[in-house]
């Protein structure tokens, strides 16, 4: 379910310096920002459904949204994570097929909706622009080989210490080196793709090992060095 609440436009936001936004003139910015509508999405909302027809994109201006892929017997893969300032759901309306993944919050989120004719006119108008997001896509195609790459040639162990390092990476530490996401062990059986009882068993390892701390779902980064290594990271 979504709500509407006061999001500040794109002029105030923060974000403008970070996304790929950056380089839209001041013009275009204020074409985005009354073409632009700002809704709150609750922690277990879906904001759009694998092969469904999406008219437009979104970008994340508060919250984490998990975006995933759903197999033949109904369990997802993850993709990757959506967090502020990352736009999703771009690709689908540049290539105007159905949404190939499904989007849905996991910490509750505030998304700006940009309308596919707002995008398609600042891809033709602003080649700067078109540059960040062809750049946008080559990086996540990137991260997509290299996840193909890690399940046909690391172990569930290598894969799962890689996992954890790519989500500090992601969302960072707090004060005491706990990770600033928190997913059940089902998520991330989801992202390191393998069943729910490897990754518990393979937590209680890590845990054993001295490698992090288990409090609930909150995981703590104890020796990252050895973790890099697990993983084979050098």
């Amino acid at each position: 379910m979504k709500s509407i609440h006061n999001i500040p436009s794109c002029d105030s936001c923060s974000l403008r310096s970070v996304t790929i936004f950056k380089n839209l003139s001041p013009e275009e910015h204020e074409m985005l920002n009354s073409d632009i509508t700002h809704d709150f999405f609750k922690k277990g909302s879906i904001i759009y459904h694998e092969g469904s027809r999406i008219t437009g994109c979104y970008c994340v201006s508060k919250g984490i949204v998990k975006i995933y892929k759903t197999g033949i017997d109904g369990k997802e893969q993850i993709i990757t994570f959506a967090k502020k300032g990352n736009i999703i759901g771009f690709r689908s309306v540049l290539t105007g097929e159905l949404a190939c993944t499904t989007a849905k919050v996991i910490e509750d989120a505030s998304l700006c909706f940009i309308p596919g004719y707002s995008l398609i006119k600042l891809v033709k108008q602003n080649g700067n622009f078109s540059m960040d997001l062809m750049q946008l896509a080559c990086k996540e195609l990137g991260q997509s080989n290299a996840y193909i790459t890690d399940i046909a040639q690391k172990t569930v162990r290598e894969r799962l210490a890689e996992i954890l390092l790519q989500l500090k990476d992601n969302f960072g530490l707090d004060e005491d080196n706990f990770l600033l996401i928190t997913l059940t062990r089902e998520e991330l059986a989801n992202i390191v793709g393998t069943a729910t009882e490897s990754i518990i068993r393979l937590l209680s390892e890590f845990k054993n090992d001295n490698l992090i701390e288990l409090h609930g779902r909150k995981i703590k980064l104890i020796n990252i060095n050895a973790i890099k290594k697990m993983a084979n990271i050098y």
